[in-house]
């Protein structure tokens, strides 16, 4: 596979020892519901992650939890209540999302709150080898003591000096030093360091999570491209500087979504939730929405995209309903030369798949290769076919489909009426038909209906899907 490497600017083959991937993405600051912004990162490396482990990898992957900064104090106040309280309910209110999305949980989700220890041995480790220093209860890192500072944004520090601002009431040596450790104000959360009660900065969590749970060198490094300067540039200072080894092998970006143009962000409050904009459109249509284009590209959001990527997601779910219905009573355990063909013809569309994934984690492409699959699927199954080969189809649909993350939901296939109990119904109404009693067969009808169950009579007998 090779992917487009942020740390020298060009495509490379990944390589992993022993098929074993380290990877690691900026996960949320809790103090709110996220963003379909936010999701973009969170459905892009969840996908990137399945798709490795489909490749035959075993991947670790470490997803964050920012739960102590200035948001989440100012949250805590307005809502007369305390920093933790607000990143439980955030935490929690995040699973319920990135599950209707299709996120899968990480293999290890960390809170900055959770491995103070872990920072604060970092940072002791950083002041020794004069990469850090403290001034008044803060700590900072020296960015100039890292020679290479600059090697992933591509920025100069003299450049980046010259564009720099330092306040009266700043106690640093220098603009460009950024904070390790702050010291504590009255009435904020606080932990005991050696330089006295006081928080982490935002960045050197990253740095701790990553030593702890991955090693001090790993595979994959992910998150949004707005986060490559400061955020990653710092983590690479502090991981480096601190362990004399390099931090991470590949640095992986996804581009902004966009609202009229400009990036969808909290700050500039052209924001939609990803709760709300399910409720409208579902959750499925949000993932689609996003692996429809390129990771590295940049993409518009408007309620018509999301119209079309519900449309698109309808086509699939459709697809899985026809080929789940005839395989209800399909017969015939050996395949025709017609059927032999067209499997090979879909192994084909597996082979393409791998190909254009495995370029850059091309989705926009794969998901192209399954909806010209899905097309030569619906025709080819209008035609009587073999069980065997409708298992063999459907065994190609899932593999694929479920990877991507569109298999239909359960819960959206159970509804009020679970599967097995509209299958009844449908039993008792086909009998209530054979015995001429349509007021009964009307009733079921009428009774499925009301739940949303849309019924079509074929000569295969009933067919249904959910409305």
């Amino acid at each position: 596979m090779r992917l487009f490497n942020d740390l020298n600017g060009r495509k490379e083959e990944l390589e992993v020892k022993d098929n074993h991937v380290r990877m690691y993405a900026c996960g949320p600051t809790v103090y709110n519901f996220f963003h379909v912004g936010n999701a973009r990162c969170f459905v892009t490396f969840d996908l990137l992650r399945r798709y490795l482990e489909y490749r035959g990898n075993k991947v670790d992957f470490v997803q964050n939890f920012t739960d102590i900064d200035d948001k989440m104090i100012r949250r805590a106040n307005e809502e007369n209540t305390t920093v933790k309280a607000v990143a439980d309910h955030y935490i929690e209110e995040y699973f319920v999302d990135a599950k209707g999305l299709g996120v899968e949980p990480a293999t290890f989700h960390p809170r900055a709150t959770e491995n103070i220890d872990s920072i604060i041995s970092i940072i002791e480790t950083l002041i020794e080898k004069g990469h850090a220093y403290e001034s008044q209860g803060d700590v900072y890192y020296a960015a100039r003591s890292f020679k290479s500072y600059g090697k992933l944004s591509g920025k100069n520090i003299d450049d980046l000096e010259s564009g720099a601002r330092i306040d009266v009431s700043e106690i640093k040596r220098d603009p460009l030093d950024f904070a390790l450790w702050k010291a504590s104000k009255p009435g904020e959360p606080f932990w005991e360091s050696p330089w006295g009660k006081g928080r982490p900065g935002w960045h050197i969590e990253c740095s701790a999570m990553v030593d702890k749970y991955l090693g001090k060198t790993i595979d994959i490094h992910c998150g949004g491209v707005d986060l490559t300067f400061p955020h990653h540039e710092n983590e690479i200072a502090q991981s480096e500087g601190a362990f004399d080894v390099p931090f991470c092998r590949f640095w992986i970006h996804n581009g902004f979504i966009n609202v009229d143009n400009k990036k969808m962000s909290k700050s500039l409050g052209n924001f939609f939730t990803v709760r709300d904009a399910a409720e409208k459109y579902g959750y499925a249509a949000i993932r689609y929405f996003i692996l429809s284009a390129h990771y590295k590209s940049p993409v518009n959001f408007s309620a018509e995209i999301l119209s079309q990527a519900q449309s698109s997601v309808q086509r699939l779910y459709n697809c899985e309903e026809n080929l789940r219905f005839l395989l209800k009573n399909a017969e015939g355990d050996s395949l025709s030369a017609e059927e032999e063909a067209f499997l090979a013809r879909l192994d084909q569309g597996r082979e393409k798949f791998v190909e254009v994934m495995d370029d850059d984690f091309n989705t926009a492409d794969g998901l192209a290769v399954l909806f010209e699959a899905v097309k030569d699927i619906n025709i080819f199954v209008s035609e009587p076919r073999s069980r065997k080969a409708l298992e063999a189809i459907f065994s190609f649909y899932e593999e694929i489909c479920g990877l991507l993350g569109f298999m239909k939901p359960a819960e959206e296939k159970e509804g009020a009426f679970s599967d097995e109990k509209v299958e009844e119904l449908l039993a008792e109404r086909t009998a209530a038909k054979k015995e001429k009693n349509y007021a009964r067969a009307d009733e079921i009808r009428a009774l499925l209906q009301s739940e949303g169950i849309v019924i079509e009579d074929t000569p295969q007998g009933p067919k249904w899907h959910r409305a």
